[in-house]
């Protein structure tokens, strides 16, 4: 349990983080889509999804090859910590 709490505390102390999460748990997208759905600057929502991809959390769902059209999902991990997010009302 004690490396679900780094990583909740990890993600909680981000703001776009937490919005990126957010927003893929409710479908996979593009971090266009999600800069829209969430009113944050694309730049920001690429370096979350980067952070959140180094931990596991989120993952690309096209090859890496790819520069355009490139879609994020959340790991089961990723969903795993959201949920415990949620439960605790962290957010």
């Amino acid at each position: 349990m004690t490396s679900d709490w780094d990583e909740i505390g990890y993600v909680v102390s981000s703001k776009y983080r937490v919005k990126v999460l957010q927003r893929l748990s409710e479908s996979p997208a593009p971090p266009s889509t999600i800069a829209e759905d969430t009113g944050c600057a694309v730049s920001h929502i690429s370096r979350a999804l980067q952070d959140l991809r180094d931990r596991n959390l989120v993952e690309l769902l096209v090859p890496e090859s790819r520069k355009k059209g490139r879609i994020y999902g959340m790991t089961d991990r990723g969903q795993d910590v959201w949920e415990i997010i949620r439960e605790q009302d962290l957010v």
